[in-house]
């Protein structure tokens, strides 16, 4: 199994650090160090969120990628998510297949329709062609990506390609193209009938509810035709966090979670979330993987037996945390819980 890494690149008030707010820039010199330390200790991929709010400072996630392929040798560089719906497909590819030359064949684009919606505004979107705008593009940027003169007739939200070939060329032929969903059935099907990689969300709730959407997912693509429908990878992302045992790891993370999700809650008419319920979904079979190294690869493997998945990517800090709780729990991920995972796979 694939075991990695994503973050929104957060920059909050830190609760464990007399809620002491740090620069943009130093925000990105940590989670630049953070990259490294993934690469260092053997994690598969890192994903960066694409986000245009004042809590976040990876609007540019390309941009940070970049920098972190100067500094890294194996790790795959990936978004989560690229915010399709209010991209431009061409830019995009340009964009991934750069940063493909940059880090020697290992970009990864994974697009999603976003479950913030600022992009909209800011880019002149309407929020009412939130799935057009997400189903087009994506048409237009598997167009794009197959490579050679690029003829694409144009449709309602993109302009017509009228035979032009596309540089720079990348690598990677074609560039990796995931799909990431939040559990609608509909974008979930979309990616199967692309035969497309699936990432699934699951950051709340019972995990194992989510079982259904993974059997729809390779049940469409085996209808669409896919003869490799069992081989097409499913990933898992989650939030959660690892320490040396369970009750730091629960002390550590909770107060910036809670921060964070409370916040984002009374955006969107949500009741703040309690440490009783944070320490419910840190159990077993809850979503969060918060809690000792052992702890979190039973769980890996719990939900292996679930989904069958080839990926599992962990959101460390939801709020920010301090930056040396991170790096030890990215330390322990790598050098602890992927090859423990690894080996009860036989891989």
């Amino acid at each position: 199994m694939e075991i990695g890494l994503y973050s929104f690149a957060e920059n909050t008030p830190d609760p464990l650090n007399g809620h002491r707010l740090q620069s943009p820039a130093e925000r990105l010199r940590d989670l630049l160090e953070e990259i490294e330390l993934a690469d260092q200790v053997g994690l598969d991929f890192y994903g960066l969120g694409e986000h245009h709010r004042p809590d976040f400072v990876a609007s540019s996630p390309v941009t940070i990628l970049a920098a972190a392929a100067a500094r890294t040798k194996r790790i795959r560089l990936s978004t989560a998510v690229t915010v399709l719906s209010s991209e431009d497909p061409i830019r995009v590819h340009q964009q991934f297949a750069t940063l493909d030359l940059l880090s020697g064949g290992r970009a990864e684009i994974m697009a999603g329709r976003g479950s913030f919606i600022e992009s909209f505004p800011l880019f002149g979107y309407d929020l009412e062609d939130y799935d057009t705008l997400f189903e087009e593009k994506l048409a237009e940027l598997l167009e794009v990506r197959k490579g050679g003169k690029v003829s694409w007739p144009g449709s309602e939200h993109t302009k017509p390609i009228p035979g032009i070939e596309i540089f720079p060329k990348p690598i990677q032929q074609p560039l990796p193209l995931w799909i990431a969903v939040g559990g609608t059935p509909n974008s979930v099907a979309r990616a199967a009938y692309y035969g497309l990689p699936l990432m699934l969300a699951i950051i709340g709730g019972e995990p194992e509810r989510f079982k259904p959407f993974v059997e729809l997912y390779r049940a469409t693509a085996e209808k669409a035709g896919h003869a490799d429908w069992q081989m097409l990878p499913v990933g898992i992302s989650s939030h959660g966090f690892v320490a040396e045992n369970s009750q730091d790891a629960g002390d550590i993370a909770f107060p910036a979670h809670h921060e964070a999700m409370s916040r984002i809650g009374r955006e969107r008419g949500w009741p703040p979330t309690t440490r009783a319920q944070f320490d419910k979904g840190a159990e077993l079979h809850g979503a969060y993987f918060v809690g000792s190294p052992q702890q979190v690869i039973d769980k890996i493997l719990l939900q292996h037996e679930w989904f069958k998945h080839d990926r599992f990517g962990l959101q460390l800090s939801v709020g920010t945390l301090p930056h040396d709780k991170v790096m030890k729990a990215i330390e322990l991920l790598g050098t602890v819980v992927k090859p423990a995972v690894n080996k009860a796979l036989g891989q």
